[in-house]
C-alpha cells in the first residue's frame, strides 16, 4: 500500500522555470506532497499550463505566473502579487536557467550577460523579493537553488554557465547564514547530466556515450531524480539542513 505524504499541505511554492524539464518535475513532486505550486514561465504559457494541469492531477493546487527572472522589477511585482493571491509564500525554488555555450575567444558580451542575468542574478532577484514573505512563512521558509555539477567541476565551452552556477553556490551559503536566525533554510541541489531538452541539445550521442563511462551509476539522470531531492529539502525533514549542496549526479563528482 502506497504511503500518502502530504507534508507540504497548506504550503505555497514558487518554482521558476517550471514549465518544462527539471522545473516541471519539481512542480509535480511538490504537488504530490500537497503544496500549492505557482509555475513560473518566461515565454511558453502553453507549457506552463500543461505543468499546472499535472500539478492538479498530482494532488496539488496550481497557478501560473509569467515573468523573466532577469528583470528585477518584473520579479518584484510578480512575487508581490503571488503573496496577495495565495496569502504568502513558503517555498522558493530557483530553477530557471539558460545554457549559452561557446569557447572563450568567440564568446560575446551579450551571451555572458544573459547567462549571468538568468542563472545568477535571477536567483538573487527572486530571493530578495521573496525574503519578506519567506520570513513570515507559517512554520519555516525554504529556498532551494538549482546549481549544476558544471558549477563545481567546470567544463570547456561552458565558462559562463559554470561561472553563473558556481556563483549560485556562493549565493546559497551566504543567504543561508543571513536568514538562518529566522528559521529560513537555503540549500542548493547540484544535478549531474539529466535527460532534458537542454542536455539533448548540447550533448551529442558520441559525447553521451563517453560521459556514461564516467558515471559510476552508469546512467544519465532523469528529472525526477532532482525533483525528489528538492521536495526533501522543501519539507519538514530538512529543517536542520541549511547552506548545503546536495549532489544528484550518479557519482560523477564525489
Amino acid at each position: 500500500m502506497a504511503i500518502i505524504d502530504r507534508a507540504l499541505e497548506g504550503k505555497v511554492a514558487l518554482v521558476t522555470g517550471g514549465s518544462r524539464g527539471i522545473g516541471r518535475a519539481i512542480c509535480v513532486a511538490l504537488a504530490k506532497r500537497g503544496a500549492t505550486v505557482v509555475v513560473n514561465y518566461a515565454a511558453r504559457r502553453d507549457a506552463a499550463d500543461e505543468t499546472a494541469a499535472l500539478v492538479t492531477a498530482a494532488g496539488g493546487k496550481a497557478a501560473v505566473s509569467g515573468f523573466d527572472v532577469a528583470d528585477s522589477a518584473a520579479v518584484a511585482e510578480a512575487i508581490k502579487q503571488i503573496g496577495k493571491d495565495h496569502g504568502g509564500l513558503d517555498i522558493l525554488v530557483n530553477n530557471a536557467g539558460v545554457a549559452i555555450n561557446g569557447l572563450l575567444l568567440r564568446y560575446k558580451d551579450d551571451q555572458w550577460q544573459r547567462s549571468l542575468q538568468v542563472n545568477l542574478a535571477g536567483a538573487f532577484h527572486c530571493a530578495r523579493s521573496a525574503a519578506s514573505l519567506l520570513l513570515r512563512a507559517k512554520e519555516a521558509g525554504r529556498i532551494v537553488n538549482i546549481t549544476s555539477v558544471v558549477g563545481e567541476s567546470g567544463n570547456a565551452g561552458q565558462a559562463a554557465y559554470a561561472a553563473s552556477k558556481a556563483g549560485l553556490i556562493g549565493l546559497t551559503t551566504s543567504l543561508a547564514k543571513e536568514l538562518a536566525s529566522r528559521g529560513v533554510t537555503v540549500n542548493a541541489v547540484s544535478p549531474g547530466f539529466i535527460d532534458t531538452d537542454m542536455t539533448a541539445e548540447h550533448l551529442p550521442e558520441a559525447a553521451r556515450a563517453k560521459l556514461l563511462e564516467q558515471i559510476p551509476l552508469a546512467r544519465i539522470g532523469i528529472a525526477d531524480d532532482v525533483a525528489h531531492a528538492v521536495a526533501f529539502l522543501a519539507g519538514p525533514e530538512a529543517g536542520y539542513i541549511t547552506g548545503q549542496v546536495l549532489r544528484v549526479n550518479g557519482g560523477l563528482l564525489v
